[in-house]
């Protein structure tokens, strides 16, 4: 089971690295959209000197890296150093096997909508697995530990600096895009990340309560928290049934539950946040 969880993980992130750069190489790069980030650093830095952007970014995602090591130690983590390198890499392989000298398409809103969708989406999966494509979350996690501003206000000051330099490099058109890509990206990927932690809770109201239980833990294979209750209009005493599951089983136990006790009264939320065993871990 952990090898697997391990194999998925990779995968996933592996998934996120190629939508980033593909993101970044097709739309960010031949639009100068600088929205934050090592990237942006990379396109402002391409535009003055004769280095691509791809290798720009892979410099200065080892430098950080580096620097991360001797400041952060092993918070740096192996997954963010897998992530770094293998979204730069994507980059890099894209520009030598994929030569474009111009946006594809002359609607820069329409490619910059693109850009952001498959930044934020590559991003999300790579959050989702507990790492990071690093950049300036590095640096954020730097800030943090030597000031008392967080995580994200610390991303958000170092991506708005970086984007506010495209109005110098880019002028005001390219820099109001950039501002406007950069708002977007942080509710995008917020918006993707709740969607992939998606559980439904249930309770369930039942006089069938074995029945549904022996679904729960033995196909399912998640727990139940029962408890006695009364009705107190029709003074019946029944079972109280609480269990959580993700989305597709969800359809699943709805429909299992109908078949068992069509009776049963049945309170259906969605939660963003399921911690515990079989979901997250803390």
């Amino acid at each position: 089971m952990k090898k697997y969880k391990i194999l998925k993980d990779y995968i996933l992130m592996t998934m996120g690295c190629f939508l980033l750069a593909a993101g970044v190489y097709f739309f960010k790069i031949q639009n100068n959209f600088v929205t934050g980030g090592v990237t942006g650093v990379g396109v402002v830095l391409a535009s003055v000197t004769p280095i691509s952007a791809g290798i720009w970014i892979w410099i200065l995602n080892i430098l950080l890296l580096l620097v991360g090591f001797c400041i952060l130690g092993r918070d740096t983590g192996f997954k963010t150093v897998y992530c770094s390198m293998l979204y730069s890499l994507f980059t890099i392989l894209f520009e030598k096997t994929v030569k474009l000298n111009a946006p594809l398409t002359d609607q820069i809103f329409l490619e910059l909508i693109y850009a952001m969708i498959l930044t934020s989406v590559g991003s999300a999966l790579i959050f989702s697995r507990e790492a990071s494509s690093g950049g300036t979350d590095i640096v954020a996690l730097i800030l943090k530990k030597f000031t008392s501003v967080n995580v994200g206000q610390a991303l958000l000051v170092t991506d708005f600096a970086v984007a506010l330099s495209s109005f110098w490099f880019f002028g005001v058109k390219t820099g109001l895009y950039s501002l406007l890509g950069l708002f977007m990206k942080a509710f995008i990927v917020d918006s993707v990340i709740e969607n992939f932690n998606t559980c439904k809770y249930f309770i369930v109201i039942t006089s069938k309560a074995d029945e549904i239980k022996d679904y729960i833990m033995n196909t399912l294979h998640h727990g139940v928290t029962s408890s006695k209750v009364i009705g107190e209009y029709t003074n019946e005493e029944k079972t109280m049934l609480h269990t959580v599951c993700r989305r597709v089983e969800a359809i699943k136990l709805r429909k299992e539950i109908r078949e068992i006790d069509p009776k049963a009264f049945t309170i259906i939320t969605t939660s963003n946040e399921i911690i515990g065993r079989g979901f997250r871990s803390v």
